[in-house]
């Protein structure tokens, strides 16, 4: 009996996937696709970045995740990066409607091993997991990354490196701190001491390289949509 001629040839390992999105209906389609367009056997899904973190802790891991970027606690490519932070080497490909070249590109800098737009038929899904199945970064037809060994980095792409030296608890942290909290007050939403508090803060800010929480704050924006969009390039 010959093979099906429509599906593609997904490596073993790209047996379950995870789901992150906020919206049911397309969290429920998109199960659908990878399974009956895909081939992927098993697909959990999760509508909040913190609840997928705490879901990967545990065993066992998804083979491949799917990423929004703009979920209830999350926005911008600070998400992406601190689910990259805590997946390691597994991928994550970026499902998301915003799909302008510059969010693109950022995207994919930040470590996503692909980018498909939100409602993309599933022959896309298709050629985008084959591409990575062969190793391949997928990006959408039409779509120029340009050259990788560029030697002027942005500002925004500079965040990103930085940004991605932090643990998950550390973004956690950065994340409250973009939202005024204080060490008090991050300490009880978190259940860890206040001085742990003070011990990650420094840490993070000799990470990102800065003196102050201000400074700490301008660096995670820059990974911020707006962070994005004012780039020009």
């Amino acid at each position: 009996m010959s093979p099906d001629p429509i599906r593609p040839t997904v490596p073993r390992r790209f047996a379950s996937a995870m789901v992150i999105d906020d919206h049911p209906l397309f969290c429920d389609a998109l199960s659908m696709t990878l399974k009956s367009a895909v081939g992927i056997g098993k697909v959990e899904t999760s509508d909040h970045l913190e609840d997928a973190l705490s879901r990967l802790d545990r065993a066992p891991r998804p083979d491949i995740v799917l990423l929004d970027l703009n979920l209830p606690d999350v926005s911008g490519l600070d998400g992406l990066i601190r689910l990259k932070t805590a997946v390691g080497d597994i991928p994550v490909i970026v499902v998301s409607s915003m799909a302008d070249p510059r969010i693109i590109g950022s995207a994919i800098r930040a470590g996503a091993i692909g980018f498909v737009p939100k409602h993309s038929p599933r022959d896309v899904f298709r050629a985008a997991f084959a591409a990575i199945a062969e190793g391949t970064v997928y990006v959408p037809e039409g779509i120029e990354l340009g050259d990788p060994g560029q030697t002027a980095a942005t500002g925004r792409d500079d965040a990103i490196r930085r940004l991605a030296l932090l643990t998950p608890q550390q973004g956690r942290i950065l994340q409250a701190i973009c939202a005024g909290k204080l060490n008090k007050q991050i300490a009880f939403d978190l259940s860890i001491a206040e001085t742990t508090v003070k011990a990650h803060v420094t840490a993070i800010m000799r990470k990102l390289g800065v003196q102050s929480r201000t400074q700490a704050v301008l660096i995670a924006q820059e990974a911020s949509f707006s962070g994005v969009m004012s780039d020009p390039g």
